[in-house]
């Protein structure tokens, strides 16, 4: 299977012909939806910026339930306007990992009140679990408390031919070899 650059500087799949079997949408309970969002460090958070929505990829971990994101000085997050100090904006946090050749996988949407954490003690235990993909030193963090919870995993269809079967995966596996197309094996 090959890619191609096409005429606007992406990717495209070089054997369009082969269908991929239909996918089994299964909805994930909070617990499981928050398990898989520990299994990923980057997602992509949703604000309001200049009362219009704006969406940022960040790195992130989770600790509990909250979802915590490094702010790096200067960046749109650090400049999220709270109402009062102290107080909370409501943001989304958005996570997934789905093949894009067998379409196999997960996503979980997080709604919540985020806060910035500017506390040092706070901070340093941050920095030694935020593994950062963008160079600076952590000025603040934020912590996103999950109110509204959902997710869905994409699963094959029982019964139904699977042209993806034998491929490898390209994503880690969040649940072990067990789970089809999820880890670096062939799916079954």
């Amino acid at each position: 299977m090959g890619y191609a650059m096409n005429d606007i500087g992406g990717q495209e799949r070089g054997d369009r012909d082969e269908a991929i079997a239909p996918r089994r949408m299964t909805a994930l309970d909070r617990r499981e939806a928050l398990r898989l969002l520990a299994t990923t460090s980057l997602g992509r958070v949703v604000f309001t910026q200049g009362a219009l929505p704006a969406v940022r990829p960040v790195n992130h971990f989770v600790d509990g339930e909250d979802i915590v994101v490094r702010l790096h000085e200067g960046a749109t997050l650090a400049s999220l306007d709270a109402p009062a100090p102290g107080s909370a904006v409501v943001v989304a946090y958005e996570a997934d990992a789905i093949d894009p050749d067998t379409h196999l996988g997960w996503s979980v949407v997080v709604t919540g009140y985020a806060r910035v954490i500017d506390d040092r003690d706070t901070l340093d235990r941050y920095a030694k679990a935020l593994r950062p993909w963008a160079a600076g030193t952590i000025k603040a963090a934020l912590r996103i408390r999950p109110d509204l919870v959902t997710g869905f995993r994409l699963g094959p269809e029982p019964g139904a031919p699977d042209p993806g079967k034998g491929r490898t995966a390209r994503f880690p596996d969040p649940r072990g070899s067990a789970w089809p197309g999820a880890g670096g094996g062939t799916l079954e």
